[in-house]
Formats: C-alpha cells, structure tokens, sequence
C-alpha cells in the first residue's frame, strides 16, 4: 500500500474573510503544495480551487466535488491539503469523507497538519483536529449571532430598507416620502380591499411611478412585521429569531394584528353587487363558521337582507343586529367625526411629520431633481427617461410641500385632547339649541347610506357575537377594533371623552353625558371656554350610590350638558364604601342662546384655549379674562371664578 505511485489531487480553498490573510491566500496554498508534492515525489494530476467558500456543511464546493469524482474515476489517489480545515471543519462531513477514501483506496496527505489515514491512530488524530475546527466555527457563529442581535436591537436592521424606511446612520427610520403608501395599503386591506383590488388602484394612479404593482407586493407589505417596529431574523429558517420594538413603527400592533386576520375573511369573499353590512362580522353560534349574506328584493324594489349558516340551516335578519347596535353607533358615528375625522389625524399629522425633517427632505429632492437635469444635459439619459425621473420626483415635493402646509396649519391650530372635549359639549349644546342647523352639519346613523354604514362598520368592528336562545339567533355582544377601542378608552379613562349613562332624577328616569374625573383647574379652564360661546353655568349635585339617585334642587329645570366627579374616587374609594359621590353639573338655561354674534361660528370653530399662570390668573388671548355680560375686561383668580359661577347659580 505504502509503495503505491502518489496522484494527487492538489486542493485549495479560502473563504471571503481569509481572502487578505497571510498564508490563506490560494496562490500561497498552491505554491507550498506544489514543493510539497515535489520534495515526497508525488504526481500532481490537477489542482482543484474554491474561491470565496467557507468549509460550514451545506455549502456546495464546486472544484471539491470534481476531485471526489476524478478520485471515484481513479484519475489520482491522494488530496493533498494545506490543513485539514481546507477540507471540512465538521465532524460529521469528516467521518464521511474518512469513509469514501476508504471505499476507494485513496490517501489523504495534510502540509501543516501530521495527517496519516492509512492507520488507526492517524485517523483518531484526524477527527481530534476537526472537532477542535468545528468548535471554532460554532463559537464564531455565536459571536456572529450575538453581535447581529446587538445590532438589531440597536435599529441596524440587515438587508434592503423596506418601503416606508430609509437608512441614516445605519439604523431604519421612517421616510417621509413612502411611508404614507404604506400605511394607505394597511387602510385599504383594514377595510376588506384584496390585494388585486389595491394592486389595480395602485397601478392605476401610477404610484411612485410604476404601473407593476403586484398582489404579492401587497402581501410582502402586509406581512412584514417591521411595520408594526418589529424584526424576524431567519424568518425562512428552522428557527427564526423574533425580536420587538426594534424600529419606529409605521403602524400600531393592534392593525398589524386585525390586517392579519383579515386575510382570512378576505380569502372568503367575493363580487358583490348589493351591499351587506356584517359581512365577515359574523359567525354562526353552533359551528362558528363564518355567515353568508342573502338578500331578497320585493316588487316594490326594497331589499331585505339576511345571513345565513348552510351547515347549521341558521339564519338571522341584518335589520335585527342594527337594531341592537342603534343605541350606540350615534355615538361611534360622533366620536368617528370629531376625534377620527378631524382632531386625531391633525395630532398625528404633527407628531409624526415635524416640520425641520420635511424641510431637509424637501431640499434632498430638490438636489435629486437637479442631478436629474444634469443628467439629462450630459445625455445620461433621454428625454423620456428624464420625463419620467422629473415627474416621480417633482410629485414627491408636492406631497413634501403639501405635508409642510398641514404642518404649519397645526402649528397655528395646536390641537389638544381638551378640545375634543369642546368640541363635543358644544355639539350637545347645538343639538339642543339649533336642531335644525345641527342635522345639516352632522348626520345621525340613521341617514347615512349602506356604504357608510358598512365602511364604518368595517373600520370599527372587530366581529359581532351571536347566540341561540329559545330557537331565535339574538345578538350576544359586539366586540370592538383594538386599534379603535384602545385610543378611545385611554381618551375617555384620562376624563377628554363622554358616554351617556342612564339616571334617577328623583322619579324619573333619564340619560346623562358622564365623564370621568380631571382636575378642577382644568374643569375651569373649560367652563371658561364653554362661556366664550354659550352662558354655561356649574351645581354641584349629590349622587347616593346605594339608591343610585341624583339629588337636585327641587326647582333645577335645566339642560344638563356633562356630569363629571368632582374628586378622583376611583382612586379614592375603589371598593365603593362612601354612600356619597360629589358631581359636578355642567349645564344651560333652557331659553340661553349663543353669545355669538354669528350663530354659525358656533359649527365652525371652538373657543380659543384659556391658560393658567402660578399666580392663579387666568389668561385668554391678550392676556385677560373677557366677561361677556359686561364687556369688560378683568382678571379671575380660580377661587373668583369658583364663586362667580355659583353666584350665577344662587340667582
């Protein structure tokens, strides 16, 4: 055996970061094993390279392979090798490549390792060296992974910025210019748009320019939990990697969550041609599948709409579920027009596009568009590619310029959470003093038309519960959007938002505005508002928690217009021990009119904000407080304006 004639197979390999290392370079390995194989007497049949490699097991090694099979195919009989590590640095791969020099006589010769496979000892030697290499590589594997989870937690997220995020200073922070296409794309899928259907829109307008948007564009979007500040590492793997709250989100979690589970009841639905309200909302009580919509149209043209379990031959009637959620869809129909409508957006526009960051993106686009120009001058491109440049990049600085003036405009407007509160009680009160011009600034749920209705319902309903009583389908529970529900609760906990709550006034049952419990220099504060547009008064009232009774005065005839209490009981008494709960009463003489000159102010626009100073002024405007009843102008200290009020309530 030892006698045999030595063909070897010179092999060589280095992996991208051993390129520039001395010693590792391929030239280097040829040289050393070329005066090795000269100095046994071995024959050199071919020298076989892999460039750029590493040794991990899976990585397909080209010229390797090629010298298994010219050994196979007895061309030579000995891989000749700088270290063994060139060869593998798994165990594993090890014990296979011991097994086929085995099966095909052939000899394995290493220049800086003492490597023998024709005996037992050099074959133990051999698999010692391997183990010592593959812990090598699994330990640098674990720095690797520890130093790229730092990373990510740190916002270097790996790979192409998303669309919606640019890369500055290495971490993925929202881009200006794209991110509102990412967030209409969410909108539309949360209101039960397909990915064919937003994939045509978006082709249609030519957004960013493209005319090839594709449904699997829209899914890659929808599923990419970066959106929601998230990052999977590995996501195809095995085992990926999941780690939160890594970048600024484009989204809520909540959304993210609801759009994922809108895929599932997208998958179900078809071209419609009449408009269902619960559609998708619904899911049978016996099997939980989701319900069918049916509707039948009489000879008088009216539809009659119905949703249906086949399996379950269930069936319950759409007029019966609005008329269970008629007694509070007034309300989301109000909160949707003042808070989602008109304040929030304002809010949010502010926060997320502060002006300094609009202006420097302006200017990048200008400097983009102006390299287009020069590009075109140097005939760099042709007038149709430059057409086109110009046009995506002068559009994007009318979005930019467009943003900026919406900026600016709540920079001069300063929108509160206080003035959602305003804004609400000033409704209630035009509600009750000019019926007639209210109904034409604001529809009840009743007018809207089914594709309002069903869009609203879409965006604030999660899904409708039904259950089966005495043979009947009745409504259960509605349960509501989290990314609706959340912002609204957290309003309504922190006293900017009313419900209505049922009474005892005395005898009579009624409903009250009830809101919970602020501080009372902010409760001045919006009196002080209210009375720039309606002579609002203030009564303290009594409310028995065992009776649950409200005590007024005997002769307290008057429009309530919110009920609030006057200390934080939650805190106070949250087991509910005192008999007694102090409110406060705001309310209106029922024969009061504005105080404005022009009654239709009073639908445009809310009080101006009213500040407090630590010398316990209040300061409206040019720094004083106006009383309307005299025209004249005097400072109101808090305790002033306390008795002021109930002075105006003794007479």
């Amino acid at each position: 055996m030892y006698d045999e004639k030595k063909i070897a197979g010179i092999y060589v390999r280095v992996s991208t970061e051993e390129q520039s290392r001395e010693g590792f370079s391929l030239q280097e390995q040829e040289k050393r094993l070329k005066a090795m194989c000269e100095y046994k007497g071995y024959e050199v049949y071919k020298i076989y390279k892999d460039a750029g490699i590493s040794a991990k097991t899976g990585n397909k090694r080209p010229a390797f392979e090629e010298l298994l099979e010219d050994i196979k195919n007895k061309k030579c009989n000995t891989i000749v090798v700088l270290k063994l590590d060139r060869l593998t640095r798994s165990v594993m791969d090890w014990e296979k490549i011991l097994t086929f020099l085995e099966e095909n006589n052939a000899y394995l010769d290493c220049a800086n390792d003492d490597i023998n496979t024709t005996n037992a000892n050099g074959k133990m030697i051999s698999r010692i060296l391997t183990s010592v290499s593959q812990q090598e590589i699994e330990r640098t594997s674990e720095r690797t992974k520890i130093g790229l989870a730092g990373a990510i937690k740190a916002g270097h997220i790996p790979y192409q910025a998303p669309l919606g995020y640019k890369r500055v200073d290495k971490k993925l922070i929202p881009d200006l210019t794209t991110k509102n296409i990412v967030l209409r794309i969410f909108d539309l899928y949360h209101k039960g748009n397909s990915y064919k259907k937003i994939s045509n829109i978006f082709n249609e307008e030519k957004v960013l320019g493209k005319t090839n948007w594709y449904d699997s564009t829209i899914v890659g979007i929808l599923q990419n939990e970066i959106y929601k500040g998230d990052f999977v590492h590995g996501k195809r793997t095995k085992h990926p990697t999941y780690y939160s709250n890594v970048v600024e989100p484009l989204i809520s979690k909540e959304k993210w969550e609801e759009c994922q589970v809108q895929k599932k009841k997208n998958s179900r639905s078809y071209q419609r041609t009449l408009t269902y309200l619960f559609l998708q909302k619904l899911k049978c009580p016996k099997c939980s599948r989701i319900l069918g919509g049916k509707a039948t149209t009489k000879k008088n043209g009216n539809s009659y709409y119905y949703y249906y379990c086949n399996d379950c031959k269930i069936n319950i009637k759409e007029n019966i579920i609005e008329k269970y959620i008629d007694e509070f869809m007034n309300d989301i129909v109000e909160y949707d027009s003042v808070v989602n409508q008109f304040f929030l957006p304002m809010i949010k526009q502010k926060l997320e596009n502060p002006k300094d960051e609009i202006q420097k993106e302006i200017k990048k686009q200008n400097d983009k568009l102006k390299r287009i120009k020069d590009a075109y001058i140097n005939e760099v491109f042709t007038l149709e590619e430059y057409d086109t440049e110009r046009k995506n990049v002068e559009k994007t600085i009318e979005d930019l310029e467009f943003k900026l003036t919406e900026t600016d405009i709540c920079d001069i407007l300063k929108f509160t959470p206080e003035d959602i509160l305003i804004k609400r009680d000033i409704d209630f009160i035009n509600s009750i003093k000019y019926p007639k011009k209210y109904k034409e600034y604001n529809k009840s749920w009743k007018e809207f038309k089914r594709e309002e209705k069903a869009n609203l319902i879409m965006s604030y309903i999660e899904d409708i519960k039904l259950i089966e009583t005495n043979n009947k389908i009745e409504v259960d529970f509605v349960n509501f959007r989290e990314s609706i529900a959340n912002p609204c609760n957290e309003l309504y906990y922190n006293g900017f938002i009313d419900r209505t709550d049922y009474a005892l006034f005395g005898n009579v049952i009624g409903t009250l505005r009830y809101s919970e419990y602020r501080p009372i220099e902010e409760v001045w504060q919006h009196l002080l508002r209210l009375r720039e547009f309606y002579d609002v008064k203030f009564y303290e009232a009594t409310y028995n928690l065992k009776q649950q009774v409200f005590r007024f005065r005997t002769d307290f005839n008057k429009t309530i217009v919110r009920v609030f209490p006057m200390e934080d009981y939650k805190n106070i008494d949250p087991n509910q021990k005192l008999e007694d709960y102090n409110l406060g009463i705001i309310y209106i003489e029922n024969n009061d009119e504005t105080l404005m000159e022009n009654k239709e102010d009073v639908f445009n626009y809310i009080p101006d904000e009213v500040e407090l100073h630590d010398g316990g002024y209040v300061i409206i405007k040019d720094g004083e407080y106006v009383d309307r009843s005299t025209t004249k102008v005097k400072p109101v200290t808090l305790k002033g304006l306390e008795e002021t009020f109930l002075e105006d309530e003794e007479e």
